[in-house]
């Protein structure tokens, strides 16, 4: 059975859905691509059995076959080609596949396309629709606050609660938090679901940015997103989210505003000289000069910088994480941003001076105990 594709064309569908494919997997199969040939098209499957992900492309074939074609070779062969049109041979006896071009034939060992695990199809519950850039920037602004810890699943995943005229994206790991709301859909539903990491990542690499609508269809135990020739389906996390609104301090009336590149900046050269433990700094802000220092004792070393800043609030002093707060200035947009306090001991948040159209960004960060220099 042969069937003739574009080489380039071909290479940029596998990258679209190479990513599913784990490095070690269980079966050995997975290890593979799994082509699906028919009627002038390739469908093109991926999987870890947690999340899939499929690519239809046309080529030109008179035959149907179902064949396994290791990854890491096709792959590699096809980013070594240039341009032009290949042919692919494949033996319906041995699934030996021979790829041919205008310089030479390449011959690597297939399988047998039924012994693939099927991609699960379950019908969907609920469905909504929004543009690809949309769903893209949610994810990039919240997905590096999802935790990791294997003790609380509840926490490793963006949870989306779909409301009739908004969707919040909610990202936390318990030290930080972070909710983007989109308020210009109308979805005429309520609901939530939990969506685990890997996908999302995938998603991040596949997504184009513009306005391709996204349909993303889900049930109790999955979701399906739908943009242009390809799919990604995934198990959802079957765990309950924390009531994230409730830990969200309705009244921090200590608010510092401040140049988010200056800020970051220097908490970048402050951070150096904080603990390796702790990754502690200190913040404390009196009338309009915020000061920012760090301490290491046991190494004896010592930093501490003042950067003009807006405060409307009483004197205050302050510590936190710099590895996290850097991971939330380096994501947040904008020139000016806002943090926002009400005691030593409460979180803190920070969000854009200015926020984009039809969004919201909040961002919230614990505390840290303060030692006594």
């Amino acid at each position: 059975m042969n069937f003739i594709a574009t080489s380039s064309e071909l290479l940029q569908h596998l990258l679209t859905v190479n990513g599913a494919i784990m490095s070690k997997p269980i079966i050995p199969i997975l290890d593979n691509f799994l082509f699906d040939i028919s009627e002038n098209q390739l469908k093109i499957y991926s999987t870890d059995l947690e999340t899939s992900m499929i690519t239809t492309m046309p080529v030109t074939c008179k035959e149907s076959i179902k064949v396994a074609v290791p990854s890491k070779m096709i792959i590699d062969i096809l980013r070594s080609l240039p341009d032009q049109g290949v042919t692919f041979s494949v033996d319906p006896q041995t699934f030996g596949i021979e790829v041919v071009n205008n310089n030479g034939r390449y011959k690597m060992a297939g399988q047998d396309g039924v012994d693939f695990p099927a991609v699960p199809e379950t019908p969907p519950e609920g469905s909504f629709t929004l543009p690809a850039n949309i769903l893209l920037r949610a994810i990039s602004k919240t997905l590096f606050a999802t935790g990791s810890d294997e003790l609380r699943l509840n926490l490793a995943g963006l949870y989306v609660e779909i409301k009739n005229n908004s969707i919040n994206f909610v990202a936390t790991d318990a030290n930080k938090l972070v909710r983007l709301t989109r308020k210009d859909f109308n979805v005429g539903i309520d609901d939530n679901i939990l969506i685990p990491k890997k996908p999302l990542n995938l998603l991040k690499t596949a997504l184009p940015n513009d306005e391709t609508p996204v349909v993303v269809d889900y049930n109790k135990s999955s979701v399906y997103f739908s943009f242009g020739e390809t799919r990604v389906l995934c198990r959802l996390v079957d765990e309950k989210y924390p009531d994230y609104a409730a830990v969200i301090p309705a009244e921090n009336n200590n608010v510092i505003t401040i140049s988010r590149m200056a800020l970051l900046s220097s908490i970048n050269r402050i951070s150096i000289f904080a603990s390796k433990t702790t990754y502690q700094v200190r913040f404390k802000v009196i009338g309009n000069e915020l000061t920012i220092s760090a301490e290491d004792i046991e190494m004896a070393n010592e930093a501490v910088e003042r950067i003009a800043c807006e405060y409307d609030g009483s004197d205050m002093e302050i510590g936190f994480n710099a590895k996290f707060f850097k991971e939330m200035l380096a994501t947040i947009d904008g020139e000016q941003v806002q943090l926002r306090l009400s005691a030593p001991n409460r979180a803190g948040l920070l969000v854009p001076f200015e926020n984009e159209r039809d969004e919201d960004i909040t961002m919230l960060i614990m505390p840290m105990m303060l030692n006594n220099y």
